[in-house]
């Protein structure tokens, strides 16, 4: 009998400090600590982001190990996040894991973080029905950070065919809710919000970008001038049509995200589809997507909430898949605040 492979993952691109455990392809724990100090800045500071890093990782680890019944000498390796993310943060998840391996004489995995989040439909739990896509599958990939579109063949081989060509859907949500006073992040605002608007009250402009790139900047514009407009006539509009302007700009950018996806999976044949995450936790977009597949015969694949945002398990994932390969890295790796995907 084979012996256990036993992940240790750390992610720690941004604000979240997150540490799992990941045992034969099925996770055993997957614990994050989220930092609140942001929220009174209206967005992440990174200085911030590195220092409370620094005082979450050990616990988060420690926390990781205990609930998986693992004991530290019983890992098999240690996988980290790469990039791309905040260098500050990054710096803090690759010096522990670089630590910890070497303490113990185990191998170093560097993971990306793009290709982890689409990995996530890979994360499988004891007790549960465990549904992943068949290869190739197509993915759309929208967060605060990045929108693209990626053909999957294998666990490790993906092809970039959709990208952003200026801010991505994660941030025009942010974005606007900033613009009508709401608390960072705006997205999961607006998301609330929009559960008790109506979506068709207003209309804002939708980017003609040929092919299967995204442009969000001309739809973030568009609600600056309209809001702009609309306050000059009455000071209090925003406020009296809150749930309705969350609901009609949720609707414009999950119609822009399934057009491009709808062209894609024509252009491909593919019609086994994945969306993946921050943004694949929004309630209107997993409707959309799901009346799509209903509508084209796709058979769609929607990752667990708790997997959507930045999150540990995903990057013991894609770690553990790498292990399987022999594809370290020594540890004369850095993290890289840009990376590809």
């Amino acid at each position: 009998m084979a012996p256990e492979i036993t992940i240790l993952a750390i992610e720690s691109s941004c604000d979240d400090t997150s540490a799992a455990v990941i045992c034969d392809g099925f996770v055993l724990s997957n614990l994050i600590a989220n930092q609140a100090v942001h929220k009174a800045y209206g967005g992440v500071v990174p200085e911030l982001a590195s220092r409370a890093h620094q005082a979450n990782i050990v616990p988060v680890v420690d926390q990781a190990l205990a609930r998986a019944g693992k004991r530290a000498d019983e890992v098999s390796a240690v996988a980290f996040t790469r990039g791309p993310g905040l260098l500050g943060s990054l710096l803090v998840g690759t010096s522990f894991a670089k630590g910890f391996a070497l303490a113990r004489n185990i191998p170093l995995i560097a993971v990306n973080h793009l290709q982890a989040h689409v990995m996530s439909h890979f994360a499988m739990e004891h007790g549960r029905d465990n549904r992943i896509p068949q290869f190739p599958f197509l993915c759309l990939l929208v967060s605060g950070g990045h929108t693209q579109l990626i053909i999957i063949r294998d666990h490790l081989s993906m092809e970039l065919i959709g990208n952003t060509i200026d801010d991505a859907a994660g941030e025009a949500f942010d974005k606007c809710a900033k613009v009508m006073g709401l608390p960072y992040p705006g997205g999961p605002v607006i998301d609330k919000l929009a559960a008790e608007g109506n979506p068709d009250a207003f209309r804002f402009a939708k980017p003609r970008i040929q092919g299967l790139n995204f442009s969000f900047s001309g739809l973030k514009t568009s609600f600056l001038y309209f809001l702009r407009d609309r306050v000059a006539e009455d000071p209090g509009f925003i406020e009296k049509n809150l749930n309705d302007l969350a609901a009609s700009l949720q609707k414009t950018i999950t119609e822009i995200l399934i057009a491009k996806l709808l062209r894609a999976s024509k252009e491909t044949g593919i019609r086994e589809i994945g969306i993946a995450g921050g943004v694949s936790a929004n309630a209107g977009l997993r409707r959309a997507a799901t009346r799509e597949a209903e509508k084209r015969g796709w058979n769609i694949f929607l990752p667990e909430l708790r997997y959507t945002t930045d999150n540990a398990a995903m990057i013991g994932i894609t770690g553990y898949y790498k292990y399987l390969r022999s594809d370290f890295t020594d540890h004369s790796v850095i993290p890289l605040a840009r990376i590809d995907t």
